[in-house]
């Protein structure tokens, strides 16, 4: 998942109506709403009848949406586009892969007793969003809770995604990055070097940099067409992330996510 399209940058200039709702957006997703229930493709004229725009509005926003790729024009009509269900098949992948890294997930923890979570990245906000836990038994232990979102540069499963993002996309983040604990990488340079080794070594580590009392180590889930989908994670209190516990967990907590990955659909040559 990379940073937010041209086509939502675009849409978040133009001109912000009553009570802050931006009423281009809207005329906008209404013209794709439109369109994607329609069995045939429709004409401008249609759409403002329909709509209740003018002429002029919906061809310009048409013009915009064509641009971007989401609309195309057959014969002076227009269509959705497969775009639409592209961005469909991302948001479902990511509910399913919860439900297909469950059962693995159980085993890890079962193996470990600690925190297993698995985790997609938000790009645009260079955040984590949790989507699966399954905790740890132990009465010390790292919690964290569905939908919580955490920074991206500083803890192992964020690592871990950032790590396979394109290096344009990790050459838009700030020189300088938020600093959460002592051990936190906070330059833009320094976080390159560090995610340049997740990716050679398959998995990442967080040791007390977004939390100092909590660590942990996280590997990616590749999907059907060996795009990264989530990270899977193991939360540690720092009291416990020794390197000998970490060298017998690090193994275990790899094999989990190539499961989770063959499960998803993964090539042969990523599994």
């Amino acid at each position: 998942m990379g940073a937010a399209g041209p086509f939502a940058e675009h849409l978040a200039r133009l001109t912000v109506g009553a009570g802050g709702m931006d009423t281009t957006v809207v005329k906008a997703l209404s013209i794709l709403e439109a369109l994607a229930a329609s069995a045939t493709p429709l004409g401008v004229t249609e759409l403002a009848k329909s709509l209740g725009l003018s002429k002029s509005n919906v061809h310009r926003l048409l013009q915009t949406l064509m641009g971007q790729g989401y609309v195309a024009s057959i014969d002076h009509r227009y269509t959705v586009t497969t775009k639409l269900w592209e961005l469909g098949a991302l948001v479902i992948g990511r509910l399913d892969v919860a439900r297909v890294a469950a059962p693995t997930m159980q085993r890890l923890v079962a193996e470990v007793d600690e925190t297993a979570h698995l985790s997609v990245l938000d790009m645009t906000t260079c955040e984590v969003v949790s989507i699966h836990n399954i905790e740890s038994t132990q009465p010390v232990r790292a919690y964290s809770r569905i939908g919580q979102r955490t920074p991206a540069h500083c803890v192992a499963t964020g690592k871990a995604l950032l790590s396979v993002q394109p290096l344009e996309a990790l050459m838009a983040l700030p020189e300088e990055l938020p600093r959460f604990t002592p051990h936190t990488v906070c330059r833009r340079a320094d976080l390159l070097t560090v995610l340049e080794k997740a990716r050679r070594d398959g998995f990442s580590t967080n040791v007390g940099e977004w939390r100092e009392q909590v660590g942990g180590a996280a590997a990616v889930v590749y999907d059907h067409a060996d795009r990264p989908l989530a990270a899977l994670g193991l939360t540690v209190p720092v009291e416990r992330l020794q390197p000998a516990v970490m060298d017998r967990y690090i193994p275990l907590l790899i094999t989990a996510a190539k499961e989770i990955s063959r499960l998803m659909g993964a090539p042969l040559q990523r599994r």
